[in-house]
């Protein structure tokens, strides 16, 4: 078992890389300090091979202030952040690169050019996004889904988030994910939609309607994560207290989920967006080195993953 006081669980992420060829990864409107950075930094650590997309003399400039040796990335010029996330999404679909890493747009021009009808990058599946959270009081990773982009999920769009991260949990070595499906309470409550769903997303994955995980709910968090706590509620489960993910039942609960982690139990928490043709990485100006390497390592073993038919 990992040592609970240290952050040595996206280290682990960072070795599986070893092996692999960088990423290639079109960087979005690179214009600020942070995302610049952030680019630089993972192709220092051999994780990604940038494509910068943005206003090249704008980048330049801001590259020389910063003494970043940009000259080594390949640069596409574009007059602003629109068409940043038009010409980004262009070389995804093109198979030019294998992710896309947000830059200084918001995050909502970004996905806009991925979801785009004509011109974007999604497929039939739901497009969701994860925390993977280095929990220094938690035993092994931790995946939280979803807190930046549905807001409040169907329980069609629950399945598909959750057939989305039990494929990341494998890419990343997690053969048979284990699924805690949120909820305020334990038991099944029909004046609570979170507990309606979590019991037809357990029987849909008992008839295989989704398939590679372990699914369980609805469970209180105390119950995901806590042994004791599943004991002393006579929860038998092989999900509880050995949650790998956690399901929340909406945007706002998973969104201050994950920031009361990062923010009062010294988590970590690197990002990414899946269900698109190419993984995306998001990256926050909170986050720390730490979180943004590995989130770029993550979007790495995601999309070897998805290159070799999810049997890398």
């Amino acid at each position: 078992m990992a040592d609970t006081n240290t952050h040595d669980k996206y280290q682990q992420l960072m070795f599986r890389c070893h092996g692999l060829a960088p990423l290639r990864v079109a960087v979005v409107h690179p214009c600020d300090e942070f995302s610049l950075q952030a680019a630089s930094e993972a192709a220092d650590a051999h994780l990604i091979s940038p494509i910068l997309v943005g206003p090249a003399a704008r980048i330049q400039s801001l590259a020389a202030q910063m003494g970043l040796n940009i000259a080594r990335f390949k640069l596409v010029d574009t007059p602003h952040s629109h068409a940043s996330a038009e010409a980004a999404v262009a070389l995804a679909r093109a198979g030019k690169v294998a992710a896309l890493m947000k830059g200084s747009l918001h995050t909502d021009e970004l996905m806009a050019a991925v979801v785009c009808k004509d011109t974007g990058i999604r497929t039939e599946r739901r497009i969701s996004h994860v925390f993977i959270m280095d929990v220094p009081t938690y035993h092994k990773p931790l995946f939280i889904t979803d807190a930046a982009v549905n807001i409040a999920p169907t329980l069609e769009d629950k399945a598909d988030i959750v057939r989305n991260v039990i494929g990341l949990a494998q890419s990343l070595g997690i053969l048979v994910p284990k699924v805690a499906i949120l909820a305020a309470v334990e038991t099944v409550n029909p004046h609570m939609i979170a507990t309606i769903d979590a019991a037809a997303l357990c029987k849909m994955a008992d008839r295989g309607q989704i398939v590679g995980g372990i699914l369980d709910g609805p469970l209180a968090l105390d119950n995901a994560i806590s042994a004791d706590a599943a004991k002393t509620k006579h929860i038998v489960s092989p999900v509880a207290g050995d949650a790998d993910v956690l399901l929340v039942p909406d945007l706002e609960a998973g969104n201050m989920l994950a920031k009361e982690l990062s923010f009062l139990a010294n988590a970590d928490a690197a990002g990414i967006v899946l269900g698109a043709k190419v993984p995306i990485i998001l990256t926050s100006r909170a986050d720390n080195g730490r979180a943004r390497l590995a989130s770029c390592a993550v979007a790495a073993l995601y999309a070897h993953w998805l290159k070799t038919g999810g049997k890398g």
